[in-house]
């Protein structure tokens, strides 16, 4: 029984460690500047569809990406998503082409992209309006091919 205990407190140690995942740099250029974020990307379907469920918190510089190869139309919504996100769609470019504002956290609504998405990033709710970031401003990003 002792052994058992050790192992499940062993577990519980080290399980948020194995959850932690990379991040990367991915920058917005916007008409006051350069805004830069730590994102997440999540490239897998279920990874996808999971995205910044059940998180109580998300730091103002951090966010998700989502891989979207190849682009497409896509709608997200925010079923067990207890933060206010604003969710911005670019293009294959890395043109923003559309910004959903503070979504309203555990609304099964949809958000569509109004158009063909190549990258879909997750940031806290009213940062993009605070930081002056805009529907055609440009992400550098490794997904994104500038023209």
């Amino acid at each position: 029984m002792r052994i058992l205990f050790l192992v499940v407190v062993m577990l519980v140690a080290v399980a948020p460690a194995m959850a932690a995942t990379e991040t990367e740099r991915l920058v917005i250029e916007t008409a006051v500047g350069e805004r830069v974020f730590n994102v997440e990307v999540v490239r897998e379907e279920a990874e996808r569809n999971r995205g910044l469920m059940y998180r109580k918190r998300l730091a103002r510089d951090a966010g998700m990406l989502f891989d979207y190869d190849p682009p497409q139309d896509v709608a997200f919504w925010m079923k067990n998503t207890y933060v206010s996100l604003d969710i911005i769609f670019i293009d294959v470019t890395g043109k923003i082409i559309t910004i959903a504002a503070k979504t309203k956290p555990l609304s099964l609504d949809r958000i569509p992209s109004h158009g063909a998405a190549r990258g879909v990033l997750e940031i806290k709710g009213g940062m993009a309006a605070k930081l002056g970031i805009k529907v055609g401003d440009r992400v550098r990003h490794a997904l994104f091919k500038p023209q």
